[in-house]
């Protein structure tokens, strides 16, 4: 497909009555998780509430978390909001300032399987919901094996982050993890963490409007360096905010790879790769599209966050230069086809 020029017409309101629309990136805590902290509290965590009756995690090792919006655990305001969207499907993943990789072994664990828990909860038997599991990362080996056991429990696939406090996810001690993944082909999904302490991003909304898109590209760009998607060609990386900045860089990549061939192949490894569509712009996302292939980019809205996509079909069905069975694949197919979705 060739490159589309900058200005593309609207194709707004059209409908794929015969496929099914799925929002891959979304987020989601159910009260009851609030409430199992309230009432027994696992090991370094507490939920605090304020005047207002806003309730905060305090977990060790982690900032205390912004208080909870409305829409992060009301169901019932996300199935109005998908419905005003054409949404069928939503897949929730935990929220990233919850992962709590900064508690201990143990507890870390212990969080993990309470946050599964009120998770597959609050979406088993509801056609309109999947979820993705959290893991206890800074324990690789244990994160290892719970792989099978998520997906055995219901769940479509994993979340992690980006970086792993400060060990990245191409780091020697996670070969485990991804060699768990390959083995129980799981998709895993990769959303960068919350670093507000970064100064270089701390003014002008950078934090989300850079920070987290760069924290995804260097992730990849690790990943793609040390070869993992064609190790372990079975685990399917899913990316958060279309991968960060990664198609845009791919020559630079390529070239780094011609001065340097033992690092790994990035042209091969990119189209190894998924992506979801939260790049809140037509010509970009068809740029993804070029790179990746229809089938390998997700609709995604990172619902409910003021930086997500409020109405992410519009992007998908303004990039004129997609045809109409790409964005079939963007809005509703693939996911089928990676996560095992129906709706």
């Amino acid at each position: 497909m060739a490159m589309p020029p900058s200005e593309t017409p609207l194709v707004t309101e059209k409908r794929y009555p015969n496929g099914v629309v799925v929002d891959v990136h979304a987020h989601f805590v159910p009260t009851a998780l609030v409430e199992a902290v309230t009432d027994h509290a696992p090991g370094g965590v507490a939920v605090e509430t304020d005047d207002e009756g806003r309730h905060s995690f305090r977990i060790e090792g982690s900032p205390t978390t912004r208080p909870l919006p409305p829409r992060l655990i009301d169901l019932e305001l996300r199935r109005q909001w998908m419905d005003e969207q054409g949404i069928d499907v939503q897949v929730l993943g935990t929220w990233a300032d919850i992962f709590g990789y900064g508690l201990p072994p143990d507890q870390g664990v212990e969080w993990a399987r309470l946050v599964n828990q009120t998770l597959i909860e609050a979406t088993s038997g509801s056609s309109r919901f999947a979820a993705f599991a959290t893991l206890p990362m800074q324990d690789p080996r244990r994160a290892a094996e719970m792989v099978p056991e998520v997906l055995e429990q219901g769940f479509v696939g994993v979340t992690v982050a980006a970086r792993i406090g400060e060990v990245e996810l191409d780091a020697s001690e996670l070969e485990v993890f991804w060699q768990a993944l390959d083995e129980t082909e799981a998709t895993v999904f990769i959303h960068p963490g919350y670093s507000p302490d970064e100064p270089r991003t701390a003014d002008y909304g950078m934090v989300n409007s850079v920070g987290r898109p760069v924290d995804t590209t260097i992730a990849v760009a690790r990943l793609l360096g040390a070869g993992v998607p064609q190790r372990y060609p079975r685990a399917r990386i899913l990316l958060a905010h279309g991968g960060g900045a990664v198609a845009f860089i791919l020559g630079r990549l390529e070239r780094n790879f011609e001065l340097d061939p033992s690092v790994g192949d990035p042209t091969d490894g990119i189209g190894r790769l998924y992506y979801d569509s939260v790049v809140h712009d037509p010509d970009a996302l068809c740029y993804l599209v070029t790179k990746a292939g229809p089938s390998h980019v997700l609709l995604g809205s990172d619902y409910p966050f003021p930086i997500g996509d409020h109405a992410p079909r519009k992007v998908v069905e303004s990039a004129a230069y997609l045809s109409d069975e790409d964005r079939q694949l963007i809005l509703g197919d693939a996911a089928v086809s990676l996560l095992g979705i129906r709706g």
